[in-house]
Order: structure tokens, then sequence, then C-alpha cells
């Protein structure tokens, strides 16, 4: 039955989630990827947390899909929350962070974006950088 959900009600679920994990500062960070639908779930994501990497990607995306193992070991291994912004979906919101060309990866920290990376990226050289904001 759970794959019947209206992307709707996993919305609904995933913000639930995010407002019962706050602690007054920054919340434990989700162990998997959060998908962004809207510029509300990103900021409501990027206010929830210290530091939030976002990953830019279409589903039609080599690259993208070659980084995707990546982004989600670094959710599950790291002390930054780990989002998902399909650009395809989400035009607006690509467009009002620059994006040109995907994957793109921009780093939050402490709600402000602090660094750019266009392309693959290795998950050693992504967790040294969560690293330096964390």
């Amino acid at each position: 039955m759970s794959e019947n959900r209206s992307i709707d009600d996993i919305k609904a679920e995933k913000m639930e989630r995010l407002r019962e994990s706050a602690d007054g500062g920054t919340a434990a960070t989700p162990s998997e990827p959060i998908h962004i639908e809207s510029a509300e779930d990103l900021s409501a994501a990027v206010d929830e947390y210290g530091v939030v990497l976002v990953d830019f990607y279409a589903d039609w995306c080599g690259p993208c899909k070659m980084l995707e193992p990546t982004v989600e070991e670094l959710a599950a291994e790291t002390e930054a929350a780990v989002a998902k912004v399909d650009v395809d979906r989400n035009q607006q919101l690509a467009g009002q962070y620059g994006v040109q060309g995907v994957p793109m990866l921009l780093v939050f920290a402490d709600g402000e974006p602090v660094e750019k990376l266009v392309g693959v990226q290795s998950k050693d050289d992504l967790a040294g950088l969560i690293g330096a904001y964390s």
C-alpha cells in the first residue's frame, strides 16, 4: 500500500519528521536524503539543520545517477542533512540557485549557501567539505 502514497502524503510525513526532530537548535540529521518539492521545503531543511548538502539532479542525467549512491552514503554517514532537488520538477527553485548544469551540489552552513560544486564529486571530497562546516 505504501507504493500508492501521494507526493503530498510523503511530503507531509517528511515535514512532520523534521518538526518532531527539532531540539531548539540543530536537529539530529536524517540518515537518508530528504526529497525537496518546493522552496518552502528547502528553506525548512536549511533552517532545521546546521549543514545541508543539496543535490540538484535530473532523472535523465547519467552523472547524477553515478553520484546518487555517494549522496545516499553521505546522508547515512555524516552529520550533514542531505537534500535532493529534481530540477525538472522544481525549475523555479533551480533557477533561484543558479543551476545551469546537473549534478550541482550546494552546501548550506548556518542557513547560508557557502559552497557550490558542479559535476560528479568523490565521496571523500564531499565528506571533507561537509566536515569543514560541521
